[in-house]
């Protein structure tokens, strides 16, 4: 497992100015959701931590759908520099 392997596309001072911000959440989800997916290559019957990783997975789904609807130009260029797919629209 790789501890130091998280990304860091927000600045610093993103980080301080406004850590509530929707990008800032998925960024913090993001860097999680690797952590524990890198954790589940090794432990593969930990099922506590797949729990948790559906949870945190959904939680990142929903904010991604709330910034999609609000504004896609910012959704575009977040999920451009996380490096992640796109949801499923209905």
């Amino acid at each position: 497992m790789v501890k130091n392997a998280f990304i860091s596309v927000i600045s610093q001072k993103e980080k301080e100015e406004n850590p509530g911000s929707v990008e800032f959440q998925v960024f913090c989800f993001t860097n999680k959701i690797r952590k524990l997916t890198s954790h589940l290559e090794l432990h593969k019957k930990d099922y506590l931590s797949q729990r948790g990783l559906r949870k945190i997975l959904g939680k990142r789904q929903c904010l991604l759908a709330y910034l999609s609807k609000k504004n896609r130009v910012r959704y575009k260029e977040l999920i451009g520099q996380l490096n992640i797919r796109e949801i499923k629209t209905r």
